[in-house]
């Protein structure tokens, strides 16, 4: 059996397309997404913006540069990482540097937790740091895998807030470098 080491993060190809999309319909069930938008846009076209946002080029207003990255453990898909460069205002409200689901199948396995670690690794060799991850507070098993990443949870934030059309209020942690 694969084991939660094993996981690496990468950009996805042009051979994911099935993968991503049955990935969505999985995701979308718990209320999570997959990163994809609308089926009309074509699936290189998709690519081709997650370069550019990956590289910072034509960010339409509000976006800051970020890369969204497969989970992969040998060869198979396991979750995604959505991570973010910077931060905006509303970033350091809702959502933070890092985002990360794993598919319902997948879960339990120690997946999340490799995920976030990865994306941290990614953000401090870019020099980003410390990293800021939101949680919504009825969210038990991504609270214990920020903690196990270092999280140390903002006091000065006030939780009482829900966010969005949850009722749960949203909790931000934040991870220092190293």
């Amino acid at each position: 059996m694969a084991d939660a080491d094993d996981l690496v993060l990468r950009a996805p190809l042009p051979s994911d397309e099935a993968v991503a999309r049955e990935a969505q319909v999985a995701l979308a069930a718990d209320g999570f997404d997959f990163g994809l938008r609308p089926d009309d846009e074509p699936w290189l076209a998709y690519l081709d913006r997650l370069g550019r946002e990956h590289r910072g080029e034509d960010l339409p207003p509000g976006r800051v540069p970020s890369s969204f990255l497969y989970a992969d453990v040998h060869g198979r898909v396991v979750g995604r990482a959505s991570i973010r460069h910077t931060l905006t205002d509303t970033l350091c409200v809702e959502g933070g540097h890092v985002g990360y689901a794993v598919l319902p199948a997948e879960r339990r396995r120690g997946y999340a937790t490799a995920i976030l670690r990865r994306s941290l690794e990614f953000l401090h060799d870019r020099g980003v740091g410390p990293v800021l991850v939101t949680c919504h507070e009825d969210n038990p098993g991504s609270l214990e895998v920020i903690r196990r990443c270092g999280g140390v949870l903002d006091a000065g934030w006030p939780s009482s807030r829900p966010s969005g059309d949850r009722v749960a209020p949203t909790l931000r942690f934040w991870i220092p470098p190293g």
